[in-house]
């Protein structure tokens, strides 16, 4: 019925002393690799290739205006008109154990160090490269739809604003967060399978601010474990399949099953303010199912995998009819919405609300401020007065019943701070819509985008469409909260930017894009204002790499800590190295890997690589020392299962050396640990 192409491709970048995206904690810089980030694309054209989707979801906090900008630049220059704004959709998992630093908005130069162009190039030249694969994999086969109930994976963490929705709407529903997972199945024409693309609403946040290695959190997880499952005998990261877990209105569903609990005392803290007795807001946080986040990671994405699998296999309904999509660029500070005949609202420039620093119950935010907050805090209003200027009373009273905090439409230096031009998309494939949104839908604001986008299909002769969201896709603008949830000022409705008129003015204008698909008249859409491309060159306040060193009599790469003989399944093997900067490696290599265990083969007298740094069980940590020296150190885990015989742990690095006064080079290195045997 289609042609159809996948690819993956890793998009890892810097690992080392580059913050992670998502907590907004200035203390969670990347210290090394649990698991790679990879972008995984899917093309699908009509037969006839006159009309062509893409669907990108990258192991990403959420995709930027910048990284799309140069993502769709990059595009136009390999393939002309082929791949362009309205047929491409870029969505973020939203990981928060990525490397920080991809965007040219100010509000995110405050946490992620600047504009990180390692970071930022890892992210596109990933994306675009993984785009590529698809394109030039491309062939003959079928679609197949499937969906089902997911559980224990989810609870929804503001609870208390979800109540504020309207009891008859609530009462259509048996749950306080969408269970439903929605598969689409890819197979070639002779039957191969191709891939999965599962749509899951929940936060990847079951790794806490504390963890400094980069990974995929719970869905990087599903995917690692259904990628291996179809791709047998290959290393993690290689092989034809790709399975993405990506994003949908996520925005108050927490993978943390056990609930908000006093840090201190243990009690539970699910009240309206998120707040402890003492101790405060600080010290309420969420647990996940397992004793430690890397257990609870595995568990929620085990979860999500095995429902994905059983649907998957089971899958027949056959997905067909034509592709269309539509897109726009919005100015959202600037949207009437009719409520009704007599009624017209707008949206508001861009402002954060005093509950936005208070954080979640996910990762709490600093200077104790509380979830839930009407009045503003006259101590903070003061200091931000002084620091950032005043917000004005348009603002102020645009924003109510918000206390505003930061005013980022009012700020514009050295950039704005937040965007004003905004992405609203739709792919259709067949009978499969997916909306593709700027950010994180609530549960409820979710459903009503749905509704809506279905009857609109609906009453212009496309009945029966399977809506899902695809979340943080193309520009990210915070969460989108609905009108009633929006009033009790918790964590999401504190960062819902555009006003209390926010998701009103995206159900109309998504509403539009639905129409003009189903009545074939998306070439009438106007384009709208273009987003701009600010001049942001490499503005960041990370360390510079300079010349570093080894100890003395030692080498880089060379042995500090020595594996220990013998190791049985279910033990940790442990080397430390003499180490080089991983970032070195993350501005010279492109496929670079930093680790390989291998298993030596007696009868060919040959050592054979098991497991990569891509692999869940390996950890690869880096340690800056003095002296411009660092150490490596890499875990495996041994799993249950595994073959016995002699094995070794390798280490590749990059390191710089100092030439002359004003160059250096960087010398790739390797070093490996004695044999072991596991027995």
């Amino acid at each position: 019925n289609y042609l159809l192409g996948v690819g993956r491709a890793d998009c890892t970048g810097p690992v080392a002393e580059v913050p992670l995206m998502g907590y907004a904690n200035q203390e969670q810089v990347g210290g090394g690799l649990l698991t790679r980030l990879y972008s995984r694309a899917f093309i699908v054209a009509d037969r006839d290739d006159s009309q062509r989707v893409v669907f990108v979801s990258a192991d990403i906090g959420m995709v930027s205006q910048r990284v799309r900008l140069e993502v769709l630049e990059r595009l136009k220059s390999k393939y002309g008109d082929l791949y362009r704004q309205h047929n491409v959709i870029l969505s973020g998992t939203h990981t928060h154990s990525g490397p920080a630093g991809y965007f040219q908005y100010t509000l995110f130069w405050i946490t992620s160090r600047g504009l990180i162009r390692p970071s930022l190039n890892s992210i596109v030249n990933g994306i675009v490269k993984s785009i590529d694969i698809a394109h030039e994999n491309m062939r003959r086969g079928r679609l197949f739809i499937n969906r089902g109930t997911v559980e224990n994976s989810q609870i929804n963490r503001s609870p208390f604003s979800y109540l504020a929705n309207p009891a008859s709407e609530r009462n259509r529903y048996s749950a306080n967060t969408d269970k439903e997972m929605v598969i689409l199945k890819m197979v070639d024409e002779d039957g191969q399978e191709l891939g999965l693309i599962s749509w899951f609403a929940v936060h990847p946040v079951s790794m806490n601010n504390t963890n400094r290695l980069v990974n995929g959190d719970n869905v990087g997880y599903a995917s690692y474990l259904f990628e291996q499952d179809k791709n047998k005998g290959m290393l993690p990261g290689e092989g034809s399949f790709v399975a993405a877990f990506a994003s949908s209105n996520l925005g108050d569903v927490s993978p943390n099953t056990r609930g908000p609990t006093c840090a201190n005392t243990g009690e539970s803290c699910d009240n309206p303010q998120s707040s402890c007795p003492v101790g405060g807001a600080a010290m309420c946080m969420a647990k996940g199912p397992g004793n430690d986040m890397v257990e609870s990671t595995r568990i929620i994405g085990q979860n999500i995998y095995s429902k994905a699998k059983e649907l998957y296999e089971k899958a027949s309904q056959e997905v067909t009819g034509p592709l269309s999509s539509a897109h726009q660029w919005v100015n959202m500070s600037d949207v009437s919405v009719e409520l009704n005949a007599t009624h017209t609202v707008k949206t508001c420039k861009p402002a954060l609300g005093h509950s936005f620093a208070a954080g979640t119950i996910d990762g709490v935010g600093a200077f104790n401020f509380t979830q839930g907050s009407v009045e503003g805090d006259p101590f903070w209003d003061q200091i931000r007065d002084q620091l950032l200027g005043e917000p004005s009373n348009e603002t102020k009273a645009c924003h109510k019943p918000k206390p505003v905090l930061f005013s980022t439409g009012e700020m514009t230096r050295p950039h704005p701070w937040h965007p004003d031009i905004v992405d609203v998309q739709i792919a259709a494939i067949g009978s499969l819509a997916i909306v593709a949104v700027p950010g994180e839908f609530t549960t409820m604001s979710g459903r009503r985008l749905r509704e809506a986008v279905r009857s609109e299909f609906d009453s212009h002769g496309r009945p029966r469409m399977n809506v899902v969201i695809a979340g943080l896709c193309n520009v990210y603008t915070h969460y989108i909260t609905t009108y009633e949830e929006y009033q009790v000022q918790r964590y999401e409705a504190a960062s819902t930017i555009y006003g209390p008129h926010t998701l009103s003015a995206y159900i109309q204008l998504y509403r539009g894009l639905a129409r003009a698909i189903a009545t074939n008249t998306t070439q009438d859409l106007p384009r709208g204002p273009e987003p701009p491309f600010f001049n942001v060159g490499n503005m960041t306040l990370l360390p510079s790499l300079s010349a570093e060193r080894a100890p003395a009599n030692k080498t880089f790469g060379d042995v500090l800590q020595e594996v220990r003989q013998r190791y049985r399944e279910g033990e940790v093997a442990v080397v430390t190295f003499v180490g080089g900067n991983p970032r070195n490696s993350a501005e010279n290599a492109t496929e670079h890997n930093f680790l390989t265990v291998e298993r030596y083969t007696n009868t060919s007298g040959t050592w054979q690589v098991v497991q990569n740094d891509a692999s869940w069980d390996t950890r690869f940590y880096w340690t800056k020392g003095s002296l411009n020296r660092s150490n490596v150190t890499i875990e495996w885990h041994i799993p249950r299962g595994t073959e016995r015989g002699i094995y070794r742990i390798r280490y590749f690095g990059h390191y710089k050396r100092r030439l002359s006064l004003t160059r250096t080079i960087t010398v790739p290195f390797e070093g490996s640990s004695s044999a072991f045997e596991i027995t």
